[in-house]
């Protein structure tokens, strides 16, 4: 049976306010009592906590707000666990940092994110030991061979940012684990589309600040896997989350609770209206690339993986040779047509775009662009839905002719 994550949302729980509201109450306690003296030891050794005897300690540990987010994070990416965090790369520091300690190794995908890419290839090794490997995550054997016996963890996103390419999830798991290595994805791009731990993944992050949001109001990640493994990011002595602090306010828990349960319906209509411009772009000839055309080198493992219903997300690229042709074609969409916004990040009610090579990706020198796929001309369109799907594609076509692009 497909697993279905609107279906396992509905499953949790609800959790009513104080004084019966139909959404729970806001926690914003920073410390939290104890109804004896005796129970406090017991907390600070770990063997009482909210899975536990259903005791909080402080703000900075486990928050009962916070708590139930990360139930439903859990339901929606069918993990035994899940905690939120202040933001999505903090969920990628902790994580990673969790498993591996100076010396160790990590495999990554050369197609993510800058900031990511940053901090795996200069943050890390150069603060904490911890070297990075960078293959072309769709070349399993490029993937064997870049492994060893230090390597502690396989990191790849879902879909690549900016370049759409699908990780192989089952059999990237499969390498790791026989390697006695955990792997690691990033589902920023494709909450509800696909779900990496139904499919083997032992960690799947979000920055929460993108889909899950909405809103392009609040900066939040999450890490979702085993009870064991987010208990471990908390323990007192050794916790990464627990240490490092990357606390998540309880008021913006609560603000995206209430946003969980209609993120399947986005998710929808952003694929509808993406594949809908990819098909019209393809139609005209031009470069585009979408997880969702027949035509994308991994379309069938796509459909292999992702859940029914959701379509294959709400981000598109389109390659236009220069970067002075993608300026020119973003100029024209935001100032002539009023159609989006040149902005970074993605998930926005409308449409965000950047070209990514100077902007989002301009961590990675020329070679690594290069090596990643990244085009100088690249320019990544997250497709909001607001206006009508005609008269938004009006819009888009007009840019396209007034610039010669078609």
């Amino acid at each position: 049976m497909l697993f279905d994550p609107v279906r396992s949302l509905s499953k949790v729980r609800h959790e009513f306010g104080e004084h019966g509201g139909v959404n729970m109450s806001i926690e914003t306690s920073t410390t939290f009592t104890v109804m004896a003296a005796e129970i406090m030891p017991e907390i600070f050794k770990g063997e009482k906590n909210p899975e536990q005897g259903g005791c909080f300690l402080y703000g900075r540990h486990f928050n009962p707000t916070v708590y139930v987010l990360g139930r439903y994070l859990a339901a929606i990416e069918g993990t035994e666990s899940a905690y939120a965090t202040s933001s999505g790369i903090s969920a990628i520091a902790c994580s990673i940092m969790q498993l591996c300690s100076p010396g160790d190794e990590i495999v990554a995908s050369n197609a993510i994110y800058g900031g990511t890419f940053a901090l795996f290839k200069q943050f890390f090794p150069l603060k904490t030991g911890i070297k990075v490997r960078f293959v072309d995550i769709t070349n399993l054997d490029e993937v064997k061979g870049a492994m060893t016996e230090n390597t502690r963890a396989i990191f790849t996103e879902s879909i690549s940012n900016p370049t759409m390419k699908i990780a192989d999830i089952s059999r990237l798991a499969a390498v790791a684990h026989q390697a006695d290595a955990k792997l690691v994805v990033d589902n920023t791009f494709s909450p509800m589309i696909l779900s990496p731990a139904q499919h083997g993944a032992d960690i799947v992050i979000h920055s929460m600040t993108k889909f899950m949001g909405g809103g392009s109001d609040i900066i939040a990640g999450a890490v979702c896997a085993s009870k064991e493994f987010i208990m471990e990011l908390m323990d007192l002595h050794t916790g990464a989350m627990m240490l490092l602090g990357p606390t998540m306010d309880p008021r913006v828990a609560f603000d995206l609770s209430l946003r969980l349960p209609h993120l399947g319906l986005r998710m929808k209509e952003h694929s509808r209206r993406a594949r809908f411009f990819a098909d019209r772009l393809e139609s005209f000839g031009l470069d585009v690339s979408y997880p969702g055309l027949k035509s994308h080198p991994q379309s069938t493992l796509l459909e292999s993986m992702m859940n029914e219903g959701f379509g294959a997300g709400g981000l598109f690229a389109i390659d236009l040779g220069t970067a002075d042709r993608a300026f020119e074609f973003m100029n024209d969409l935001q100032q002539h047509e009023g159609f989006g916004m040149l902005a970074v990040s993605l998930g926005y009610f409308d449409t965000l775009m950047s070209c990514s090579a100077s902007s989002t990706s301009s961590e990675l020198s020329d070679d690594e662009l290069r090596e990643a796929g990244i085009a100088p001309g690249l320019v990544r369109v997250s497709l909001g839905y607001t206006g009508t799907l005609e008269d938004r594609w009006d819009q888009f076509e007009r840019a396209l002719k007034r610039v010669k692009l078609i």
